[in-house]
């Protein structure tokens, strides 16, 4: 990762306490902003690809986690092409 610092976002979740991400990345695809966020700021963390689900002209941004298969591994391919030293792995892969 580069040295610049990291923008931190803090997410409310309904019936929950709030929530903080350092956000790695951002882009549009089809007309959704993604953004993909991790739980640390440096080193290997837990990381989440977020869809903004907000519609133009709302006051806040809307974010879900992105959990379609599909749609997930497009996006993930986007961000690992955006940023040269990330390689994002699910769950159920092991490195190689």
């Amino acid at each position: 990762m580069s040295d610049k610092k990291l923008e931190k976002v803090i997410f409310n979740p309904e019936g929950e306490d709030p929530v903080e991400f350092f956000v790695l990345e951002q882009t549009r695809i089809g007309g959704r902003s993604y953004i993909l966020v991790t739980d640390f700021e440096e080193g290997d963390g837990e990381a989440l690809i977020l869809k903004d689900l907000s519609e133009d002209g709302d006051s806040e941004s809307r974010y879900v986690i992105v959990s379609d298969d599909n749609e997930l591994t497009a996006v993930a391919d986007v961000f690992e092409g955006m940023l040269e030293d990330v390689k994002l792995i699910s769950d159920d892969e092991s490195e190689v």
